[in-house]
């Protein structure tokens, strides 16, 4: 009885698709993939055809349980969902949706038979967004996936906005390394893991020798490529995944190297030093060649201190040590 009934109020396969509702769902739109869930394979098979016709990208399912491992796997922005199924119907489903963690937000339209005000308030109240009764025109329902499109598109340029606008605020734009406002919020974490599992930490604070020189003699793009060489060469000589560098002024950086004793951290800057000194740094005038001046310091695994005293200690002590290795030199920045 059920399928008959279901039958009856299958969408047309046949209907034109020009007019002027379609012709403009049809019409360039950001990409978009939907989810039919539905136990009926001739429903299914329908509204396939009808979506892919209208440029949608379309994955399916014959119950809830089915959907959420779909959706486990595959970025859907829509999903068009029956209401009756077997295992999980589709206001369980719905719920499942809301609670689950997604990486953007997904748009549901329950799809029914069940057409009451009472139905239509239940599934609105399960977590979907629209609800559409079958034998509804194809328009309509285009329409509303189309709705569900645009929803579903500026939710995710506002996430990608937001997420690059937090990116941006610890980065330094000039080097793409991260920034001061990122050592200081980041550092205290570093302590703390260091603390927790029983590692040491160590720091170099580096500065680029003569760089006022650099600057007042070639310029200041000159000078905005020794810094650029500077991140460039320490990230080719750093480990991947675990040591990380903040610029925190002019040309001054500090390095950050996780589960590193101050041995290994004095070998560490011995290979950044010599790889600065490598080979000079093209510029817009030419060759230019640089060295760094790099203070060390660490904590051992063994340390009890406040995590904040910890961090004054390391920042404080590597620009010391730091300032020493200049005076040694007699090198002016």
């Amino acid at each position: 009885m059920r399928l008959e009934q279901k039958s009856d109020l299958l969408l047309n396969p046949e209907v034109d698709l020009n007019d002027t509702i379609l012709s403009h769902c049809l019409e360039a739109q950001p990409s978009c993939r939907v989810l039919i869930v539905d136990d009926d394979e001739l429903v299914q098979a329908r509204l396939r055809a009808h979506l892919e016709k209208a440029q949608f990208h379309v994955d399916v399912a014959a119950s809830g349980k089915e959907a959420l491992h779909v959706l486990s796997n595959t970025r859907c922005q829509i999903v068009v969902s029956d209401w009756q199924m077997p295992d999980m119907d589709g206001l369980d489903l719905c719920r499942h949706v809301r609670h689950q963690h997604n990486e953007g937000y997904v748009y549901v339209i329950m799809l029914s038979v069940r057409g009451s005000k009472q139905d239509v308030l239940r599934g609105l109240a399960a977590g979907a967004d629209d609800y559409v009764v079958k034998g509804a025109p194809i328009e309509e329902l285009l329409a509303r996936i189309a709705i569900g499109r645009r929803i579903t598109h500026v939710e995710n340029s506002l996430r990608t906005t937001n997420r690059e606008n937090r990116r941006l605020a610890v980065t330094d734009p000039l080097t793409g390394t991260h920034n001061l406002r990122y050592l200081m919020k980041h550092l205290p974490l570093e302590v703390s893991r260091s603390k927790r599992y029983g590692h040491s930490l160590a720091m170099l604070s580096c500065d680029i020798d003569g760089f006022k020189q650099i600057n007042d003699r070639y310029g200041h793009q000159a000078g905005d490529a020794v810094l650029q060489a500077f991140v460039e060469r320490s990230n080719n000589t750093l480990r991947h995944g675990s040591d990380w560098i903040a610029r925190t002024g002019g040309d001054e950086f500090m390095v950050i190297l996780p589960e590193t004793s101050l041995l290994g951290a004095k070998q560490v800057a011995d290979k950044l030093r010599h790889a600065y000194g490598r080979r000079p740094v093209a510029t817009n005038v030419g060759q230019i060649e640089f060295g760094v001046s790099i203070g060390v310091t660490a904590i051992d695994a063994a340390h009890t201190q406040a995590t904040q005293s910890i961090v004054e200690a390391l920042l404080s002590t590597a620009d010391r040590g730091m300032y020493a290795v200049k005076r040694s030199r007699k090198v002016s920045n």
